[in-house]
């Protein structure tokens, strides 16, 4: 099915909430939240500003964590109660004034937190990382299902604050390794009990999330999730368990499925795979897109990729997305949406950011940190640098997360 009229420009309405273009910024996270209850700052406001100016329409933030005492990295905003209510109003206005539509990324890392982060791991099975990341993460502490039932709930609840303070919905992150991944994944899952084994119990933990969410926020509220199309890891989840998860979600009411892949482990994520046949057309996963759409009726984001109009067009008109995704072309340049909408490139060619220290390059591990710390220019109001050294990076973050993880432990048990 094509829709050769609809391009980049095109208005879509999800819910009966117009989003004024196809624009969609991906979730990156961002760190700049208060180290520790992990509250929203002036910085991170600042950035979401940024990107409103730029004429984005559809924004999904970076990952929210739904709990204090589980977050993948230093600075995480969280969303567990309303103490930080004042100010995520004062963030939900920023996108009205703008007319933009924000998504708040709900996520729990389960065991992809550094080691000494945060007082202990959890994950469906106590499963470690393999050989290479192992020295970064720990070995992870098997849920209870009295645990699983109270993440369910976790989820829910910081929904309905999100929804609250005025933000239009919330996404699930169920890609890149993260908690719901990780029940998703035969190779993280090994559980026998109702949550583990089959596929129709190892996705009873996203469709119970989704479910909560729905219940405590309503039918008008949007509700989307970001999944891998795989993973990508010998054992893991495959294409196959994909579809019949996507169908499921379908089935259950979901307002829209952005489409992603990969883990820490194995990034495609950050296109560190990338198969020939896509590389002409940009998107990293345009083609798993392609199959799913006679599947599913929701509404389908691609992101990872896009780096011109035409390839963004392309991908509209084919019908295989109804949103294209991009994060990286927006912290460069949070003007990328206007110059796209104009009929223009991105104005500054992206390529890999690459350290020259194989594990980290191979793990992704440079290239977000180099965007995090473009990010945090964008926090304080000017303008990111596209030559800033990837190795300047490494060290400055190296010596500034040791400050933070003892801080961060300490502020949580204060």
């Amino acid at each position: 099915m094509t829709h050769t009229t609809i391009n980049l420009n095109s208005p879509l309405t999800i819910k009966g909430i117009t989003i004024k273009n196809r624009v969609a910024k991906g979730a990156l996270s961002e760190g700049m939240a208060t180290l520790g209850k992990g509250r929203v700052t002036p910085q991170l406001l600042r950035m979401y500003r940024a990107w409103g100016k730029g004429e984005l329409a559809f924004c999904i933030t970076g990952n929210v964590m739904v709990d204090v005492n589980a977050k993948n990295e230093p600075g995480n905003t969280v969303i567990e109660d309303e103490r930080d209510l004042v100010k995520l109003k004062e963030w939900a206005n920023l996108g009205k004034m703008y007319n933009m539509v924000q998504i708040v990324q709900l996520s729990h890392p389960g065991k992809q937190c550094l080691k000494g982060l945060n007082k202990e791991t959890v994950a469906p099975s106590a499963i470690g990382f393999g050989a290479e990341l192992a020295p970064l993460f720990g070995t992870p502490r098997a849920l209870t299902e009295a645990e699983i039932l109270r993440l369910i709930q976790r989820f829910g609840e910081s929904a309905r604050i999100c929804k609250k303070a005025g933000f239009e919905g919330v996404q699930l992150h169920g890609a890149h390794g993260y908690l719901i991944s990780q029940f998703l994944s035969p190779l993280h899952n090994q559980r026998s009990d109702q949550w583990g084994g089959s596929l129709e119990n190892r996705m009873r933990f996203v469709l119970a999330c989704y479910h909560e969410v729905r219940r405590q926020t309503g039918d008008a509220f949007i509700v989307g999730i970001k999944l891998n199309s795989a993973d990508f890891q010998k054992g893991g989840f495959d294409e196959t368990e994909a579809v019949e998860v996507f169908k499921a979600l379908d089935q259950a009411g979901i307002d829209f499925i952005e489409i992603s892949g990969g883990t820490y482990e194995a990034g495609a994520m950050v296109g560190m795979i990338k198969k020939e046949s896509t590389k002409k057309r940009e998107a990293y996963f345009i083609e798993f897109a392609e199959k799913i759409r006679s599947e599913v009726k929701t509404v389908l984001m691609v992101s990872g990729g896009f780096r011109t109009r035409q390839g963004m067009d392309e991908a509209l008109q084919s019908g295989a997305c109804d949103l294209i995704g991009v994060a990286r072309p927006l912290i460069v340049d949070p003007n990328t949406p206007a110059q796209l909408l104009a009929g223009h490139n991105a104005k500054h060619a992206l390529k890999p950011i690459l350290s020259g220290i194989d594990r980290i390059d191979r793990a992704a591990g440079t290239e977000m940190l180099w965007y995090g710390a473009q990010m945090k220019v964008l926090g304080k109001g000017q303008q990111p640098n596209p030559h800033l050294s990837p190795i300047k990076v490494l060290v400055l973050y190296s010596l500034q997360n040791i400050r933070k993880v003892v801080q961060g432990r300490i502020r949580v048990r204060a």
